[in-house]
């Protein structure tokens, strides 16, 4: 391994990164910074987080930056305001004993007039968020045409976020002769896209297979029922020693559950959703960066961007639907060369996600064992005596008041003091898991290959329902927005609801039998985004839209909209039989979103709106 003198660095720049306690630089650093140092070479770099990518693009930009021209030479885009101010602060960390670079960072839900002021003291480096960054050149407070390099960030979380547009006004609008380093870690379709079409013959370093993950993380899995999550959840934090972790959940409303409980429950824990304002989450934030905060329950979009050092685990209280998302939570542990362990807490008909993330990895995830409530006791007695053992004691301020506390154990004895002293601690877990049942769940029919059993748990509603829903990503929904509506309005557990099937202006999502009855009737009278909700069966739930077995659509032949039971009738209006195409071209007697004005068979319209 090189050291960061050999790399090409001045001297100045090497003595500031040692005084900062980096000795030897890591593979994308090695490998990026004499290309970078060039000054006239696009770069595209794959590496997971927590590979000094900022380092690695920070130290050549501060070399090639000059800080005479006080015209903005450089643009970082970010996905989030916390790792853009990261990326600043690292930035200037590396520059200030070097030269005297202005290095502004500019992100929403922040004073817009103070980031204008400091871009037009002559910002020579800006480091943004997409959507700020236009508003700004919207202004004609920041000006594209004297660019030079554009880093890119994360690109793929941004593209995820949804920032396809903005990234691509940005980059059209800077000089064509610009160098783009683009560092990302993963390599889906739309980042190929952006490298195909802002950057010329890039060079391309790639840290391990293309979305192979982090050697260092230890992934695990543990098999419980829907309903014992949470308690699973404790069991696990309390088994593991010094736990400083991320909890992600799939919504805003699970994630505040589960941070109100732990709470509740006594843990030093908070939320962090995207509800929250700017001034809460950066109080979130700050107590966990402090470690005054030692559990962060947390959305997928709202963790964007976290960097934080020593993060122990991740905790997946459900597993994401794509496999970017895993690879994003994941590597929120394990940073600059330590070890860490991401745990999924998954159900049976999650377990075959696990076998597709082991597929893309190439790594095999370990089943651990949920501890019995008497491991959980005897790890924290035992934590609790090696704390005792190992306490620093103040002889000389602890002297004056041992003569009181000796007086008042003057009749115990050497043991007695001991199981009283134990007993402070060791009591609330032992009363808390008396009797504890035990939480594990078979596995069995899931293999490394990834079983078909096990795929997208469809095995676990075979006897349920399928259900059509006319709305979809056209709507503004994803898959976690659909979730909660079906909870929120079917009045049911998430643990009821199998599939999800995303689609443009429609979806499908499968039931638990006996709910299906429930969850219509409290769909009666909803509108998203102004449009009546209409939910239909589809009956077999292997039928696909388009028309894979039956081709073009289906009649359908149950109704829990009131009327005649023995026609065919379609919820939301009417008892007549009508025939619908989901893309092919046979014959419906009404269009596509219509349908009766009044939900359930002419019953009151409801005032239910999202």
């Amino acid at each position: 391994m090189k050291s960061f003198n050999e790399l090409g660095l001045s001297g100045q720049v090497v003595e500031a990164i040692r005084q900062m306690g980096f000795e030897t630089p890591t593979p994308i650093q090695e490998q990026a910074i004499p290309v970078l140092l060039q000054g006239n070479t696009d770069l595209v770099g794959l590496a997971q987080t927590g590979t000094g990518k900022t380092a690695a693009f920070g130290l050549p930009l501060i070399e090639l930056i000059d800080e005479k021209n006080r015209t903005t030479q450089a643009l970082i885009l970010a996905p989030t305001r916390e790792l853009s101010v990261q990326i600043t602060n690292d930035l200037e960390n590396f520059s200030k004993a070097v030269k005297d670079l202005n290095i502004v960072t500019v992100y929403g839900g922040a004073s817009i007039s103070d980031q204008i002021r400091k871009v037009k003291k002559g910002a020579q480096i800006i480091v943004a968020t997409p959507g700020r960054l236009i508003d700004l050149i919207e202004r004609k407070v920041v000006s594209l045409g004297t660019i030079k390099y554009v880093v890119l960030d994360e690109a793929d979380e941004m593209l995820n976020m949804g920032f396809k547009d903005a990234i691509d006004e940005i980059l059209s609008g800077t000089p064509d002769e610009k160098n783009v380093w683009l560092f990302s870690a993963t390599m889906p379709r739309e980042v190929r896209e952006i490298s195909k079409n802002y950057m010329s013959n890039p060079k391309e370093i790639t840290m391990g297979e293309n979305s192979q993950g982090n050697e260092n993380i230890d992934h695990q899995y543990i098999v419980v029922d829907e309903r014992d999550k949470y308690m699973a959840l404790k069991r696990m934090v309390d088994y593991s020693t010094d736990i400083f972790g991320v909890i992600f959940c799939r919504t805003k409303i699970d994630t505040q559950r589960v941070a109100e409980s732990l709470m509740k429950d006594g843990y030093n824990a908070d939320a962090l959703h995207g509800d929250l304002t700017q001034m809460q989450r950066d109080r979130v934030m700050k107590s966990f960066k402090n470690k005054t905060l030692q559990l962060l329950v947390a959305t997928d979009v709202a963790a964007r961007g976290i960097d934080v050092s020593n993060i122990t685990h991740v905790i997946h209280m459900n597993m994401p639907d794509e496999m970017e998302y895993y690879t994003h939570r994941s590597g929120r542990t394990a940073r600059a060369g330590k070890k860490g362990i991401s745990l999924a807490i998954v159900s049976k008909k999650e377990l075959g996600k696990i076998s597709q993330i082991e597929r893309t990895l190439k790594r095999r995830f370990t089943k651990a064992l949920i501890p019995t409530g008497d491991e959980v006791c005897q790890r924290k007695l035992m934590e609790l005596t090696h704390k005792m053992r190992n306490v620093e004691v103040n002889e000389e301020e602890i002297d004056s008041f041992l003569p009181e506390v000796y007086h008042e154990l003057r009749d115990l004895s050497k043991e007695d003091i001991i199981k009283r002293f134990a007993s402070i601690e060791f009591n609330r877990f032992l009363a808390y898991y008396r009797d504890a049942r035990d939480l594990n769940k078979s596995d069995r029919s899931r293999s490394f290959a990834g079983d078909d059993r096990g795929r997208d748990g469809a095995d676990a509603y075979t006897t349920g329902d399928r259900v059509f829903i006319n709305i979809g990503r056209m709507d503004g929904l994803e898959k976690g927005d659909l979730l909660g509506l079906i909870c929120d309005y079917g009045d049911i557990d998430k643990s009821k609801i199998g599939k999800i099937d995303l689609k443009g202006a429609y979806s499908f999502f499968e039931l638990e039998k006996d709910i299906t009855q429930k969850v219509f009737q409290g769909f009666e009278g909803v509108e998203v985004r102004g449009r009546k909700v209409r939910l239909e069966m589809t009956g077999d739930r292997r039928e696909k839209e388009g028309g894979s077995e039956r081709s073009g659509g289906f009649e359908r032949k149950k109704s829990y909209g009131g009327g005649d039971s023995k026609k065919p009738r379609s919820y939301g209006g009417g008892g007549e039989k009508r025939e619908r195409s989901y893309g092919g071209g046979e014959k419906k007697d009404r269009p596509y979103g219509g349908g009766g004005g009044r939900s359930g068979g002419g019953e009151r319209e409801r005032k239910k709106r999202w």
